[in-house]
């Protein structure tokens, strides 16, 4: 007899329908536990069996596989166990069985040994994850919309014990909410060729195609940013989000894995973060915090018991974290947009500040973290500081072009804030700190020293000098245009007009600044949402992310507050007592910086097209060859994109800089004939 379950519309089988399956080679423990939707025919179902509790949509389309063969929907030689399959799935050639998923419309199981959930599980959320220090002590739990702000909050802020145990207990309740005994499969999702599949739950539109093994992990693909797991692939207590790709026999245990994120070739990760952008090819991960845009593309590149972001690791990069003594304790980091050449080593602890190049070996525990945009340099095993030398790098502007065009991201829901500002106020406040410690070097030692001792390391007297002036001009730079930005588009009829516009908007953001893993603030923003969370005024992981993402929005307003403050303290003179003639002085300190800088960025931008990077042009001709060979290969310096940038930048902020002047001019004349 059938009857009919009006909530959620299946129905039990017809007698016939049961005949029918019976005579297609499937059985069932029990045909009563088998239900089916109105419009369910069974002529799709063949060499299948069931068992326990089991709901079947109708099937009545067909799916393309690869080489072109078309497959009518249905499910064909499985084993089914306390599962829903959705309209028009396909499952085919399930060599030991499913149990205990609902499988959402259009998904396509082919060719898998077992798919199943063993008990209740979180799928990976509230795994505990040892990232920075391997020796532990500061391991976070994982979940689904874990972002590299709220992971650098748990994990380097255990001095606020109130804190941490207040975000790991809403991580708990999350991870308590999404715990159940039967596993999802998202609609449009692709299974094929894979092995093993213990505890998973995947979002819309995933595809796995030759995993090997995934055990107790989330995939949380969505239709706006699709996740890729490719052939060899073995994962266990994981979380992999939207948009990411993990291939061709990578190896991941214990990690979270960001939007947009690529590991392939065989890279290996344990206890390991990973966020937005971040690509791992070949190397291994031990114990790291990869913050956004954290690359490794080499085979014999080690990253372990480190927080990083913006890095690019050059070959054979390595970091040690014990010394045989108490075991792998140690620990470093690396401040956003550092980089290490080839054969790099750094003996951890050591912290090396933003935008550094780190070249050589290094065996002793260095701080750079004063010190932005420097070399720090191995020579006759002795570390050599170059202060500030990377802000006349062409490359590293071509780093902060490069980012915002290789964000993968295509989910509406960014977990990561990210501010790509290459000068903001995280980074002029460590260049005046370096400013004054140059200084107080030079002014300790005599300018005469031909070299100076400095922390372990090692300060050329050309260097120091070299570093005082960029970090100059790079504040004037900063600090110029900040003011310009508060004044461009402006209608003023006096002085008092002027001085109105530069009057901060926000009493926040005077002060120290952070940079939390790409989201850069001030301190005072980020203490009060910490407060809060202390205080149980937030008590959930929502309202946390949604209270950052206020400190990212409000990034600009901040920024001046802070610009006007320390323009005060630099120039000398309160920005409410300034007149026409100080903006005309700031101006023109500002473009005089720019233009200088730019200029630093074309002579180095012009080296990359020197007769020196020539050679291996043009190998068997003459008269010309290897210029011609030179110029269809690299193009010509005059059209090179970057170089034009640089160009059309100084043109720009020259004409910029001599509007604002004119227009303050202006003022002063009319306020004399007044």
């Amino acid at each position: 007899m059938q009857t009919l379950n009006s909530l959620s519309n299946y129905r039990n089988l017809f007698d016939e329908e049961i005949g029918q399956l019976i005579h297609q080679g499937c059985s069932s423990t029990d045909w009563n536990l088998v239900q089916v939707s109105e419009d369910f025919i069974p002529d799709n179902i063949e060499n299948t069996k069931f068992s326990g509790h089991i709901k079947l949509n109708s099937f009545n389309g067909s799916v393309n596989l690869v080489g072109g063969i078309t497959f009518k929907t249905g499910i064909y030689n499985a084993w089914l166990h306390n599962c829903e399959v959705g309209k028009n799935a396909l499952i085919h050639n399930v060599r030991s069985y499913i149990a205990n998923y609902k499988i959402g419309e259009n998904v396509v199981i082919h060719n898998i040994t077992t798919l199943a959930v063993d008990g209740e599980s979180t799928f990976g959320n509230g795994v505990h994850v040892e990232a920075i220090n391997e020796g532990g002590g500061r391991d976070i739990p994982i979940y689904d919309y874990l972002s590299a702000h709220v992971a650098y909050i748990m994990s380097l802020y255990r001095h606020r014990q109130k804190l941490v145990a207040g975000l790991k207990k809403m991580v708990a309740d999350y991870a308590e909410v999404v715990k159940s005994n039967q596993g999802i499969i998202g609609a449009g999702s692709k299974i094929l060729n894979t092995n093993t599949l213990l505890n998973i739950k995947t979002g819309p539109a995933t595809v796995i195609d030759g995993a090997k093994k995934l055990k107790n992990g989330s995939i949380n693909s969505n239709f706006e940013a699709p996740v890729t797991i490719g052939e060899g692939v073995i994962m266990e207590n994981f979380i992999v989000s939207s948009g990411s790709k993990i291939t061709d026999a990578t190896l991941v245990s214990n990690c979270f894995i960001g939007q947009g994120c690529f590991l392939d070739k065989h890279y290996s990760a344990v206890n390991s973060l990973f966020f937005a952008n971040c690509q791992g090819f070949h190397g291994e991960a031990c114990s790291i915090f990869a913050g956004p845009y954290t690359v490794t593309h080499h085979k014999s590149t080690l990253l372990i018991a480190g927080m990083f972001s913006f890095l690019n690791a050059g070959s054979g990069s390595n970091q040690s974290n014990h010394m045989y003594k108490l075991g792998p304790i140690h620990q470093g980091i690396m401040e956003r947009g550092s980089k290490t050449t080839s054969d790099s080593y750094l003996l951890w602890p050591s912290r090396i500040g933003a935008f550094s190049l780190v070249m050589g070996r290094h065996y002793k525990h260095c701080d750079t973290t004063d010190f932005p945009f420097s070399y720090l340099i191995e020579s006759n095993d002795e570390s050599i500081l170059v202060p500030a030398i990377n802000l006349k790098s062409i490359g590293t502007i071509r780093d902060t072009q490069k980012w915002p065009g290789r964000d993968t991201r295509t989910d509406s829901n960014l977990l990561d804030y990210i501010n790509f500002n290459l000068l903001s106020p995280y980074t002029i406040h460590k260049m005046m700190k370096g400013r004054k410690k140059l200084i107080a070097i030079r002014e300790t030692s005599g300018d005469q020293a031909s070299s100076y001792s400095y922390d372990k390391m090692k300060i050329e007297n050309r260097a120091l000098e070299r570093g005082i002036s960029l970090y100059t001009m790079a504040i004037w730079k900063f600090l110029g245009n900040s003011l310009i930005t508060r004044l461009q588009n402006g209608r003023f009829k006096n002085v008092d007009d002027v001085r109105k516009a530069l009057q901060p908007d926000s009493p926040v953001g005077k002060g120290y600044w952070v940079d939390i893993s790409g989201l850069i603030c001030p301190w005072e923003a980020l203490d009060k949402i910490l407060l809060a969370i202390e205080n149980g005024d937030i008590t959930s992981l929502e309202e946390v992310n949604s209270a950052l993402s206020v400190l990212h929005k409000n990034y600009y307003n901040y920024e001046w507050t802070w610009a006007a403050d320390v323009l005060a303290e630099f120039y000398g003179k309160e920005i409410s007592r300034f007149t026409t003639d100080d903006v005309i002085q700031v101006v023109e300190n500002w473009k005089r910086s720019v233009l200088d800088m730019d200029k630093f960025l074309y002579e180095d931008a012009k080296k990359e097209f020197s007769m020196s990077k020539m050679t291996g042009f043009g190998v068997d001709g003459t008269n010309g060859a290897r210029e011609e060979d030179f110029t269809q290969v690299r193009g010509e310096f005059d059209n090179n994109a970057t170089v034009l940038v640089i160009k059309n930048h100084m043109e720009k902020k020259e004409k910029l800089g001599n509007e604002i002047i004119s227009q303050m001019q202006v003022l002063k004349s009319h306020s004399l004939i007044s």
